[in-house]
C-alpha cells in the first residue's frame, strides 16, 4: 500500500511520491522562542515525529529541518535590561528541546537558527525585487514588502482572494502599495536593540518572519523539498506568504502541505496570545513523559485535542495493559525473545500509518495484539505469545512507545529497585504463611499488596508482581 497524505494545498489525501525515495526531505516550522514551550507546541512536535519515523521505517532515511525563530518582534519584546534578546532566545529553546527530548521527539537532522541565515534571506529579497515582486518602501524606513498583486498565485494555499484578507499587521503600513502587502524586511528603529540590526542593501534591519523559513528551507534542503510541516494556524499568513515569495523567487518548493490540528481549551486554540495554555514543563512535572507521548499520539494529528486529567489517566492505563502482557510474555516464554529489524508489523497497523497516519487505528490495533497474546499466554499457546510479542514490540518502537525519561532517571530507578524489594519481600513472607497453612496471614499480606495498586500472579516458575493499569 502507497502512503498517503492530505495536502493542505490540494484540499485531498494524496499519494506521498517523493522526489527521492532514498532521501525524503521534510521541513517544520519550529518555535518562535521568545517564551517557553506549552503543550501545544509537544503535540505539534510529536506529530511530526511520528511521520519522521514512518517515512525513515518505509524509505530509510529522512532529511529532517525544524527551525529556530529567534529574532522576531515577540523576541525582542520579551527581553529586558537584564536579559537581552539573544539570551532570552537561547534558554527558551533550551527549553523547547528540554520539552521534545523528554517526549521522546528525536533530534532533527538540522535544526538552524533564523540569525545564522541572514545572508540567504536578503539574496532571496534581491531576487524578489529583481523579478519585480518586492519592493522598498518609498518612505525611506529600510523596509522591504512583498506585492502580493505581482503574484497572480497569492492566496493558493488557504484558497482565499487578496480582497477578502485581512491587511498585513507585521509592518508599517505607510509605505505599503496594498494593505495585505507583506515585510520581507523591517528597517532598524531607534527603540530597538542595535545588535538587532544587519546591515543590507535597503538600510540597517532585520529579516521578516515569513522570509527566513523560505531562506532556511531552501538552504538545507533545495529550492523544492517534499514535505512542508506546521500548526493548523500558521497556514495564514505564514506558509501563504512562505509560498509565494518562494515560487515567486522561481523555487518549485514544498511538494506537499501537511497541517497537525490544535490543542483546544474549552474550544479555543491554546495560545499564549489567549492566555489559556499549559506548560509543557508543568504537563511533565505530574505525568511520566511517555504517558504525555501517548496522550498527545492518541488522536488523529489532523484533529484538533482537547486535554483533560482524564486524557493522561486513560494513557496510563492503556500503557500499563502493554507492560503487564510485555512482563508476562518476557516470563512465560523460554528461550528468550527479542525483536530484530526485519520483523513485520501487522497488515493492519501498516494499513493503518499509510492511511494519513491513522495512529489511532494503530493503537487499535496494537491494543487487539495485546488482548490476543495475553490470551494466548492464557492458553498455554507458547508460539503465539511470542508471535503478538513481537508484533507488539515492533508497533510501539515504531510509535516511540518503548520507554520514557522517566526509564532511564537514576532516581526513577532507586525507587523501582527499592519497590521490588520489598514486594518481593512481601511474596516471600506470604510465601513462608502458606507453607504454614496460615491462611489468614497469607490473605492479608496479599490484600495489602493489592490496595497498593500491585496484582499478583502465582505461576509454576515462582510468584511475579506488577502494577495495575
Amino acid at each position: 500500500m502507497t502512503l498517503r497524505l492530505y495536502d493542505t494545498r490540494a484540499q485531498q489525501l494524496r499519494d506521498f511520491v517523493p522526489l527521492d525515495p532514498e532521501n525524503i526531505t521534510m521541513y517544520v516550522c519550529g518555535p518562535t522562542v521568545q517564551s517557553g514551550p506549552h503543550i501545544g507546541h509537544v503535540r505539534a512536535a510529536l506529530s511530526f515525529d511520528l511521520l519522521r519515523r514512518w517515512l525513515e521505517l518505509r524509505h530509510g532515511r529522512v532529511t529532517f529541518v525544524r527551525n529556530v525563530t529567534d529574532i522576531d518582534d515577540k523576541v525582542l519584546a520579551n527581553a529586558t535590561d537584564t536579559e537581552p534578546w539573544w539570551a532570552l532566545a537561547y534558554r527558551m529553546e533550551q527549553e523547547f528541546t528540554a520539552a521534545y527530548s523528554a517526549v521522546g521527539i528525536l533530534a532533527p537532522t538540522y535544526e538552524p537558527r533564523a540569525t545564522a541565515s541572514v545572508p540567504q534571506m536578503q539574496e532571496l529579497i534581491a531576487q524578489l525585487i529583481e523579478r519585480g515582486h518586492a519592493y522598498p518602501a518609498p518612505d525611506g524606513s529600510g523596509d522591504v514588502y512583498f506585492d502580493v498583486r505581482s503574484w497572480p498565485d497569492y492566496g493558493s494555499l488557504t484558497h482565499q482572494s487578496i480582497d477578502a484578507m485581512e491587511a498585513a499587521a507585521d509592518a508599517d503600513p505607510r509605505g505599503k502599495r496594498n494593505p495585505q502587502d507583506f515585510a520581507l524586511w523591517k528597517g532598524a528603529k531607534p527603540e530597538e536593540p542595535a545588535d538587532a540590526t544587519w546591515t543590507s542593501p535597503w538600510g540597517p534591519g532585520r529579516p521578516g518572519w515569513h522570509i527566513e523559513c523560505s531562506a532556511m528551507s531552501k538552504r538545507y534542503l533545495g529550492a523544492e523539498f517534499d514535505i512542508h510541516g506546521g500548526g493548523l494556524d500558521l497556514r495564514f499568513p505564514h506558509h501563504e506568504n512562505e509560498l509565494a515569495q518562494s515560487t515567486a523567487a522561481g523555487d518549485g518548493f514544498a511538494r506537499y502541505w501537511v497541517h497537525n490540528g490544535l490543542v483546544t481549551v474549552d474550544g479555543q486554540k491554546m495560545s499564549k496570545s489567549l492566555g489559556n495554555f499549559t506548560l509543557a514543563a508543568d504537563v511533565l512535572e505530574a505525568h511520566d513523559p511517555l504517558v504525555v507521548r501517548y496522550a498527545l499520539a492518541a488522536a488523529h494529528y489532523r484533529s484538533s485535542l482537547d486535554l483533560s486529567e482524564s486524557s493522561f489517566t486513560e494513557a496510563e492505563a492503556a500503557l500499563g495493559r502493554i507492560d503487564t502482557f510485555r512482563q508476562r510474555a518476557r516470563r512465560t516464554i523460554s528461550g528468550g525473545i527479542g525483536w530484530f529489524a526485519g520483523q513485520s508489523l501487522p497488515a493492519a497497523f501498516t494499513a493503518a500509518m499509510d492511511d494519513d497516519l491513522g495512529v489511532p487505528q494503530a493503537l487499535a490495533v496494537l491494543h487487539e495484539t495485546v488482548r490476543a497474546g495475553n490470551s494466548a499466554l492464557d492458553a498455554g499457546e507458547t508460539d503465539a505469545a511470542h508471535d503478538a510479542f513481537r508484533a507488539v514490540t515492533a508497533m510501539t518502537a515504531v510509535l516511540g512507545l518503548t520507554g520514557s525519561s522517566a526509564g532511564n532517571d537514576a532516581s526513577a530507578s532507586s525507587a523501582a529497585t527499592a519497590l521490588d524489594a520489598l514486594v518481593q519481600t512481601m511474596i516471600t513472607q506470604r510465601a513462608q504463611a502458606r507453607a504454614d497453612k496460615d491462611w489468614a496471614a497469607a490473605d492479608r499480606i496479599r490484600d495489602a499488596i493489592a490496595a497498593a495498586g500491585i496484582t499478583l500472579e502465582d505461576t509454576p516458575a515462582g510468584t511475579h508482581w506488577s502494577i495495575d493499569g
